[in-house]
């Protein structure tokens, strides 16, 4: 086996590649050399039109698996080293989805999973960032699956599904922590 890496971003329903989280993930993982590539996928409706909707949830997921397997062809995981998935939100299922179907063996880095995440991640997989105040994920679900899935877990408190709070100073620290253990973990 070589000593390639390689660092797949799975963005969230309006949370892009270029938003923070998943920004700085990319930057770090290049920096430590791996090979980036990210997911693709649009949805016709916002992320709020769908909350609490499981039947619209699952259409989304769906839909967003049959786009994201075009940019997954021809990539032979078997060739890297080292597999790290980076999620956001949806992205943290289909990222979870994809490492079962393919049988990647990747390890996970999860922004703000949604619950159904839990029901795809392998034990051991990696580690999760949760915030306190998401209205996506309740904390008794992180908490839970985390710990029965043998899942690193890191809260933030006062945090939304973004990871932010109402101060953006406040935010600026929490990002700082949270890439520090991106860091390591990569």
């Amino acid at each position: 086996m070589s000593d390639k890496k390689i660092a797949v971003i799975f963005p969230g329903m309006g949370y892009h590649s270029d938003k923070p989280l998943l920004y700085f993930s990319k930057r770090l993982a290049r920096e430590k050399g791996y090979e980036v590539v990210e997911a693709h996928y649009e949805f016709p409706f916002k992320a709020k039109e769908i909350m609490n909707d499981k039947v619209r949830m699952k259409e989304a997921f769906e839909d967003a698996v049959s786009q994201i397997k075009e940019d997954l062809t021809g990539i032979k995981f078997d060739e890297y080293s080292d597999v790290v998935f980076i999620g956001k939100s949806i992205g943290t299922a289909l990222a979870a989805h994809f490492d079962r179907v393919l049988n990647v063996g990747a390890r996970h880095i999860v922004f703000t999973p949604v619950p159904q995440t839990f029901e795809m991640l392998k034990k051991n997989a990696g580690i999760v960032f949760h915030g306190l105040n998401d209205p996506w994920c309740k904390t008794e679900i992180a908490d839970a699956r985390s710990k029965e899935l043998g899942l690193e877990l890191h809260k933030i408190d006062r945090a939304n599904h973004s990871l932010e709070t109402d101060s953006p100073m406040e935010d600026l620290v929490s990002l700082q922590a949270v890439m520090k253990r991106v860091e390591s973990f990569l």
